[in-house]
């Protein structure tokens, strides 16, 4: 049976319900789970969301990989859905490898289909913080090319902004985790770790950043100031990180 989270209209349900029942058909005994996570499993996109999906397999075969490929076009186009194809024998090592995203994922997951694939999964607490800074790093690297590149054209930094903020504010997350404290949501970690944060003031700031991933909108002049305090935020996560 599939169960989908509530909070998503039909345009996003009716979509994604078909192509898990695609996924069930095609892939049949080699499915093990169909995952949903991020803010789609929430129930709360904005207008920046992607779909993200994992599927969880017991082999990644060519012939039924090939029969699924029509349905998810179909379903990347309708309502962006993007998947991790995961093998059930890979995930201890992919919690590992990408630390930070399988500890937001944990937190923030459905299962559509199937068992859940996560039971006595636990990622060592120094590969979340090797994995961590790497992804810090990666960003603010990512910020920079992308603000070379287009930032001559400001109404292309609200897109850069959204795509950027969600991987930022799961780093806060981690850190507060790390620190052994607990926010309701990314979004609320990242305002809890700026709260007593120099370079601000930061409330303003991220309520811009919001705006840019809910409404993927900015106000006029400010791209360019976004995405430098973005990549500030990630030398002060870094910081911390290197206190751990």
């Amino acid at each position: 049976m599939n169960v989908t989270p509530g909070g998503l209209p039909p345009s996003i349900t009716e979509p994604l319900d078909a192509f898990v029942a695609a996924a069930k058909r095609t892939f049949e005994s080699d499915l093990r789970s169909v995952i949903l996570y991020g803010s789609a499993a929430e129930g709360r996109l904005r207008a920046s969301s992607d779909i993200n999906m994992l599927l969880v397999l017991k082999r990644f075969d060519r012939e039924r990989v090939d029969g699924i490929r029509e349905p998810f076009r179909s379903a990347h186009a309708a309502i962006r859905l993007d998947i991790m194809f995961l093998l059930d024998s890979e995930i201890a090592q992919a919690s590992e490898a990408f630390a930070v995203k399988f500890a937001d994922i944990l937190v923030r997951h459905r299962v559509l289909f199937g068992d859940p694939p996560f039971a006595g999964v636990s990622i060592p607490r120094e590969a979340t913080i090797r994995r961590l800074r790497q992804v810090l790093l990666n960003l603010r690297l990512r910020l920079r090319e992308r603000y070379a590149l287009v930032s001559l054209r400001e109404e292309q930094l609200a897109s850069i902004i959204a795509d950027n903020a969600g991987p930022i504010r799961a780093s806060a997350a981690t850190v507060l985790k790390l620190e052994g404290r607990e926010a309701a949501s990314p979004k609320e970690a990242l305002r809890l770790f700026t709260a007593d944060l120099p370079g601000g003031p930061w409330p303003p700031i991220l309520d811009r950043i919001s705006e840019a991933r809910e409404h993927l909108s900015i106000e006029p002049g400010s791209g360019a100031s976004l995405i430098f305090q973005l990549m500030e935020l990630t030398v002060r996560l870094e910081e911390r990180v290197a206190k751990l």
